[in-house]
């Protein structure tokens, strides 16, 4: 598919400029515990990120004609995220994104047992993980830092873990920078669990959508979404987005692996190594686009067809069946339990890093 990107003016010359930034008090959680709400403004983006659970609450990304629409999922306050226990919207996932299979792991010789909350799996950090908590933030240039302090012990992890998450608004990307240090062995792995629908939050499916994943080879998993272990090729099954793809062309076909839980929910093993391109997301109706990199190993891609209109967006209406995507950069599930993938441990004296990038534009 042939796709000229539109550099108009407004997109040259906002990425020399700085982004403005706002905060405003914005409630207190039922722990009376006071929560922030930034916002990021640029000529092209707006972006609103909040404390409880350092997420994104909103990014606001022009079209094709113009017009400008919220293009994550979201809700209106504090008291409607802390009401959903389960589809984590725009959070910061840890301390271990995904799964860890038995709820449980070994490492340097010691067993580990965290919290399940996902059958008998360990799922996003436990039933209090980093989603549920208030974290502490500073306007820094062009955006927000944000910290917390998880302590040894926490849902069953080892160590003392001090993370780091930095929000900066350059242009139209939206950077988000990781970091963490540790006081024991342990294991960490962060991400965004944003929910991306490119022709605005309130308008419905996303089937119609395309996506593109820089990946040739998926994990296939078992009925409770834990890697088998082998990955396999992309080539020929649902799972080959080589080329933009509308998201809904394969999502039904007769697929073991897609009748497992009635979708994508899978992680892919990136092509390359370093910053590199990751996914790119296209709504040909509105012409938006979304370009995502990363330093990460793999990404999740979930099609957020769980969801079934129990929650209401930040536009009143339902979030029902397939209202948005998850593009989750990050280390592989289970990662702990299977030597063979990329370690996702951190010793005293080391920093965790990981870097990814929201890139928005516009096509003709």
């Amino acid at each position: 598919m042939k796709r000229t990107l539109l550099l108009t003016g407004l997109l040259l010359t906002t990425s020399l400029a700085h982004a403005a930034v706002n905060k405003v008090p914005w409630g207190k959680t039922k722990e009376g515990k006071p929560v922030e709400l930034f916002t990021l403004t640029d000529a092209a983006l707006t972006v609103r990120i909040t404390n409880y659970g350092a997420r994104i609450v909103s990014i606001v990304a022009p079209g094709r004609d113009g017009v400008k629409a919220d293009v994550v999922l979201g809700y209106k306050d504090v008291a409607a995220y802390e009401a959903d226990h389960t589809t984590y919207l725009g959070s910061t996932a840890g301390r271990y994104v995904n799964r860890i299979g038995h709820a449980g792991f070994t490492l340097e010789g010691q067993p580990a047992r965290l919290t399940p909350n996902d059958g008998a799996n360990t799922l996003h950090g436990g039933t209090d993980g980093f989603d549920r908590r208030v974290w502490t933030a500073t306007e820094v240039p062009n955006g927000v830092a944000m910290t917390l302090l998880s302590p040894d012990g926490d849902q069953g992890f080892p160590g003392a873990l001090t993370v780091h998450v930095r929000y900066t608004l350059e242009g139209s990307s939206l950077h988000i920078d990781f970091s963490g240090t540790t006081t024991k062995p342990t294991v960490v792995a962060l991400t965004n669990h944003s929910y991306f629908n490119l022709a605005g939050e309130h308008s419905g499916t996303i089937l119609n959508q395309q996506l593109r994943i820089n990946a040739s080879q998926y994990l296939p998993v078992d009925s409770n979404l834990i890697p088998l272990g082998p990955p396999a090729p992309v080539a020929g099954t649902p799972f080959d987005f080589g080329m933009l793809t509308a998201m809904g062309a394969r999502s039904h076909d007769n697929n073991r692996q897609l009748n497992l839980k009635g979708g994508y929910d899978h992680n892919y093993i990136l092509n390359g190594y370093g910053m590199r391109e990751a996914a790119e997301m296209v709504d040909p109706a509105s012409g938006r686009t979304l370009t995502i990199s990363t330093t990460e190993p793999g990404i999740q891609f979930y099609g957020g067809h769980t969801l079934h209109g129990e929650f209401t967006g930040l536009t009143g209406k339902p979030y029902e069946k397939d209202p948005g995507i998850c593009l989750e950069t990050q280390h592989f599930p289970d990662s702990p339990n299977e030597p063979t993938y990329p370690s996702t441990e951190l010793k005293p004296g080391e920093t965790y890093r990981s870097s990814t990038v929201f890139a928005f534009g516009v096509m003709k």
